[in-house]
C-alpha cells in the first residue's frame, strides 16, 4: 500500500475471529432459533459467515433499503421481508451502524410488526458519528471515521469482494471510484 492511500485495517482473521465471537454469543442467547434479517448489500459477506459459525437453528431473510434523497437521512424499504416476524425473535444484522438513523428507522418498523424481541448485531459499530441513539446489542468491531472498503463495504458497488477491510481517503473515491482497484487488488 502506498502513503496516503487505502490501508488494511481488519485481516480475514480478524474478521474471522469477529464472526465466530458474535456466532457464539448469538448462538447462546437463542438456544430455540432466530431470524436474523440482514440489510442488502453490505451486510451479505457478515451475514454469511455468521450463519455458518452459528450452533442453533437459523432462518435468514433480507431487507433492501434505499435513502430518498441524499444527506436527509430519510429512508425507505425497496425489498420486503418475505418471513412473519409476528412472535418472533429478530436479529438486525448490519455491516455498519454508523449515524444510527437508517437502523433505527428498521427497527421501528419491525418492531410494529409484534416481534418477541428485536436486536442489532453489526460488524462495525461506529459509534463516533451517531445521531439517533441506537441500541447494539451484538457488535464486532468499534471503529473510527474512516471510509471501510472491502467484505461487503463499498463505494459505488466496487471493492465489496476483497477479503479483508481497509481504510482509504475518500477524497480520490469522489472523483474516481475505481482509484483504488489496483492497490487493493494487487493489479
Amino acid at each position: 500500500m502506498t502513503p496516503g492511500g487505502p490501508r488494511p485495517v481488519f485481516s480475514v482473521s480478524d474478521l474471522s475471529a469477529g464472526a465466530d465471537r458474535l456466532a457464539c454469543q448469538l448462538s447462546s442467547t437463542y438456544p430455540d432459533g432466530v431470524l436474523l434479517v440482514a440489510v442488502l448489500k453490505g451486510s451479505m459477506f457478515f451475514l454469511a459467515d455468521l450463519v455458518r459459525r452459528m450452533t442453533v437453528s437459523v432462518q435468514v431473510d433480507f431487507l433492501g433499503i434505499s435513502t430518498y434523497a441524499e444527506g436527509t437521512g430519510r429512508v425507505r424499504i425497496t425489498k420486503d421481508l418475505d418471513h412473519d416476524v409476528h412472535r418472533r425473535h429478530v436479529v438486525l444484522v448490519e455491516d455498519v451502524v454508523d449515524t444510527g438513523l437508517t437502523c433505527s428507522y428498521i427497527l421501528n418498523e419491525l418492531r410494529g410488526r409484534g416481534p418477541a424481541s428485536v436486536e442489532v448485531c453489526t460488524l462495525f459499530d461506529r459509534r463516533t458519528r451517531r445521531i439517533v441513539p441506537v441500541p447494539v446489542r451484538f457488535a464486532g468491531f468499534p471503529v473510527t471515521d474512516d471510509l471501510l472498503l472491502g467484505y461487503g463495504l463499498d463505494v459505488a458497488g466496487r471493492y465489496r469482494n476483497l477479503p479483508f477491510v481497509a481504510a482509504a481517503p475518500p477524497g480520490p473515491l469522489q472523483a474516481d471510484p475505481d482509484a483504488y482497484v489496483a492497490q487493493l487488488y494487487g493489479r
